[in-house]
């Protein structure tokens, strides 16, 4: 499998379904994530405990991607994250925009530089971009 097809093949997962989730992370990964909360920096055991977190929190976790594009081993994604809390089970949200660059290593998400930013619904209303003042 290509790098992008691993990729594609993680982001198609809801987070907060798959038994299977760390099975994606090479052991020796690491994640660097600049949130509007501050920055993170993320191994394996902090992985196991953010996504032991996410499962206790929400009914399904799902990023949508809108862009892939890979360059040898690294790849970038670009999506929004959509959730069903336990408090609302009958709606979905977006909650996060993210772009993150991942390097791939024995067919793992290996080395990770995350950005997101809070979605915003007045965003999300907008039919293009051509309606964006500037």
């Amino acid at each position: 499998m290509s790098a992008k097809e691993i990729v594609k093949e993680f982001y198609n997962l809801d987070l907060a379904k798959d038994e299977d989730i760390l099975n994606h992370y090479h052991k020796d990964c690491e994640l660097n994530w600049n949130s509007s909360k501050g920055f993170k920096r993320l191994d394996f055991k902090g992985m196991e405990h953010m996504l032991k977190d996410l499962k206790e929190s929400y009914i399904s976790f799902k990023p949508r991607l809108s862009h892939l594009l890979e360059d040898g081993n690294t790849v970038t994604a670009r999506y929004t994250v959509y959730a069903t809390t336990i408090e609302r089970p009958d709606k979905e949200d977006a909650l996060a925009h993210f772009i993150t660059i991942w390097e791939v290593k024995d067919g793992k998400l290996y080395k990770g530089y995350e950005m997101s930013q809070l979605a915003d619904d007045s965003f999300d209303s907008l039919n293009s971009y051509a309606e964006i003042k500037v």
